[in-house]
């Protein structure tokens, strides 16, 4: 069986526009749903894909969030480009990172990043979410497990140089949070294993800006945007996007 990459998509023709970013070792299918419930709404989403992610795992160790921030400027150019002067952001995970650092960078209306991390537990953490990315990849390639587990061997040997580089992004953008001046939307989920979940009251805390709001989803694990409580989500993000004074 082939593997089917995911793409980057746009949705809707509305006035107003959201830029989606998935997460680490995740893809555009991460908020798909998000973009089809906001078009809905009137709303044109568009999601980039990063550059070495919905693509065989060797791939990815490759690339590094230089080329992944590349790839979320151009989206936000793509954005400018089809004629949107006023863009919202929303992100999971290592999306949201980039979606507070496009809010120190350039104009955004509004923020919202769900289960972003400001500090990392631990690199063997994101070594282990390479591996299960790596191995399940591996399984829908259709191969043995034999040849898994052979592939695996090989793959472990590979220095991982995009975990130390992504734990330097990271810290970067904890340090720039107070820089950001756009209402924002901070979500998180309480059964998140693969962050520290303090960090969502460290980015409530430091952004500068009077219209913010935090909200704790408690029977959601760390991909919020395809949990059980994904409808109040997607209820939560309009709410919070009707309440910026956008100019149409």
């Amino acid at each position: 069986m082939r593997v089917v990459a995911p793409k980057p998509f746009t949705f809707g023709n509305g006035k107003r526009a959201v830029l989606l970013l998935h997460g680490f070792t995740g893809n555009t299918a991460d908020v798909r749903m998000m973009a089809r419930f906001l078009e809905t709404k009137g709303y044109t989403c568009h999601a980039p894909q990063y550059k070495g992610h919905g693509v065989p795992p060797e791939e990815l160790v490759h690339t590094g969030p230089e080329d992944w921030w590349k790839d979320v400027m151009e989206g936000y150019e793509f954005l400018k480009n089809k004629g949107y002067k006023e863009i919202a952001v929303a992100g999971l995970s290592l999306g949201g990172v980039f979606s507070l650092k496009l809010g120190y960078t350039v104009p955004v209306k509004g923020i919202v990043p769900m289960c972003a991390p400001m500090y990392i537990k631990s690199e063997e953490v994101m070594y282990k979410g390479i591996l299960s990315y790596a191995r399940e990849y591996k399984r829908l390639e259709g191969k043995s497990e034999e040849q898994i587990e052979k592939e695996m061997a090989e793959f472990q040997k590979t220095p991982m140089n995009t975990l130390k580089a992504l734990q330097d992004l990271i810290s970067d953008v904890r340090n720039h949070v107070d820089m950001i001046y756009s209402p924002t939307f901070v979500v998180q989920a309480r059964h998140d294993h693969m962050i520290n979940t303090d960090s969502a009251n460290i980015i409530f805390n430091e952004v500068e800006n009077d219209l913010k709001q935090l909200k704790w989803y408690e029977e959601s694990g760390h991909v919020i945007t395809l949990d059980k409580e994904r409808d109040q989500l997607h209820e939560d993000v309009y709410e919070f996007l009707e309440k910026l004074d956008w100019e149409e």
